[in-house]
């Protein structure tokens, strides 16, 4: 039997409800929300996520903010600016565009945002204390992982994980927010052998690499929980012969989907929900700065 489709959009529809009676309620109280969006150049991928950020925003009346500069810009320019953004009391969020130029640090900008306007959860600070259990604002992308285990009702105590890709921002946070839910976790990267003889132990096998179609039907456990993070843009030919461009992740999805249990589609599942999170993780900030300035 085929896996369950784990349905991001849908699970992003619910919390979006959910965050946006907080969005009304803060406005009640006299609190309106800003996210400000910082992009060098022009980007073509950062474009379309910067639409869809005003669209979200604006449905959930939440102000928002592109702020552009040239791509040109050196780190100077990018961190004067991440400081004015820090300053301004009308901002409840900030985030950054990726990627920046190569010249650029990301980490030293990232480290630059002011934890309690950093809604992508990726300051330092925030991802450390992630190991405390008492991050400001935690990792979206994180987050929306935890969501989507959630869905299926996997009991994760005792629990056999297996994260592949053990990034600062999403690997490593998500193998802490499983621990810390007593789930029994292998974290797995590019030095690891064998891959295949860890991943088919998983009862939950996240993957986020950035490597499409580097998991296959071979490397899951029967009835495995499958979370593809991995957005990767591959170019096929058509029927036609005509050469088209389509977003994948890193898991082969037609080959899993029937031998695991429930599986994330790419595109519709990690990334709907992990745009929820960050408006949700706006909302949070927004409450932390209140109970901070009082």
């Amino acid at each position: 039997m085929a896996a369950r489709i784990i349905d991001g959009a849908k699970l992003a529809e619910r919390i979006w409800a959910d965050t946006s009676e907080q969005v009304a309620e803060l406005a009640r109280r006299g609190r309106r929300l800003k996210l400000a969006a910082l992009m060098v150049g022009e980007p073509p991928a950062c474009r379309v996520y910067a639409r869809s950020q005003a669209k979200q925003c604006s449905r959930m009346k939440i102000d928002y903010e592109l702020v552009q500069l040239p791509a040109e810009s050196d780190a100077d320019a990018v961190t004067d600016r991440i400081d004015e953004m820090n300053r301004d009391p009308a901002l409840t969020g900030i985030m950054v565009h990726q990627p920046l130029p190569s010249w650029i640090d990301m980490p030293a900008i990232q480290l630059r945002i002011d934890p309690y306007k950093d809604v992508e959860g990726v300051n330092p600070a925030n991802i450390g204390m992630v190991f405390y259990k008492k991050p400001i604002l935690a990792p979206c992308t994180a987050l929306a992982e935890v969501e989507l285990v959630n869905e299926t009702d996997m009991q994760l105590r005792g629990a056999n994980a297996v994260v592949v890709g053990q990034g600062a921002i999403v690997g490593l946070p998500i193998s802490t927010l499983l621990i810390q839910q007593f789930a029994t976790v292998t974290g797995c990267h590019i030095a690891t052998r064998n891959l295949v003889e860890h991943t088919r132990q998983a009862e939950l096998l996240i993957v986020a690499v950035g490597k499409p179609g580097l998991i296959t039907a071979e490397h899951v456990k029967p009835g495995a929980v499958v979370i593809d993070v991995g957005i990767n843009r591959v170019e096929t030919t058509d029927a036609d012969g005509k050469k088209v461009s389509r977003t994948v992740g890193d898991v082969d999805f037609e080959s899993v989907r029937e031998v695991a249990g429930a599986i994330t589609p790419v595109p519709g599942g990690v990334g709907p929900v992990t745009v929820t999170m960050l408006l949700r993780n706006t909302v949070e900030a927004a409450r932390k700065q209140m109970a901070r300035d009082r």
